[in-house]
């Protein structure tokens, strides 16, 4: 994925894909991120007339929370392989920007619900187990002194 971010479209269908080939192999793990894009501020003939817009102020650390317009959203998803099997890794992204978040979030959602239902349960018996292990050794130790 060298050339750059998929389409919205093509996005889904490689995530597909990726949520099947992790359920056909019965293990694996899928990384879902998402970030806010930000786009460095260029210097155009407008800026001078505008002085706040052009430098930062030093004393609100906060100032990029409050951006000129909406910013696009980054959303990437990757198989998790490491270095030693890096050939193996897949790696996808776009660019979603945000008149399109309603419907782009909605669809996500339900693809990533129906890669999620082959997942297995946990199994919590161990745990189960070690809590009343942890329960009978208190009591001992309380009768005791």
């Amino acid at each position: 994925m060298a050339g750059g971010h998929l389409s919205i479209e093509e996005f889904f269908v490689r995530l597909s894909e990726l949520f099947d080939s992790r359920r056909q192999k019965d293990h694996g793990s899928i990384f879902l991120t998402q970030k806010r894009l930000t786009y460095k501020e260029t210097s155009s003939a407008s800026a001078p007339s505008s002085p706040s817009s052009a430098t930062k102020v030093p004393d609100d650390p906060l100032a990029d929370l409050h951006p000129p317009s909406p910013l696009p959203i980054l959303v990437r998803a990757t198989n998790g392989k490491s270095k030693e099997k890096r050939k193996d890794k897949i790696k996808l992204s776009t660019v979603v920007e945000p008149e399109a978040l309603e419907g782009f979030f909605a669809r996500y959602a339900e693809v990533c619900k129906s890669g999620m239902q082959a997942l297995k349960k946990r199994d919590r018996s161990g745990r189960k187990k070690a809590k009343a292990k942890k329960r009978k050794a208190g009591g001992e130790s309380e009768k005791k002194g």
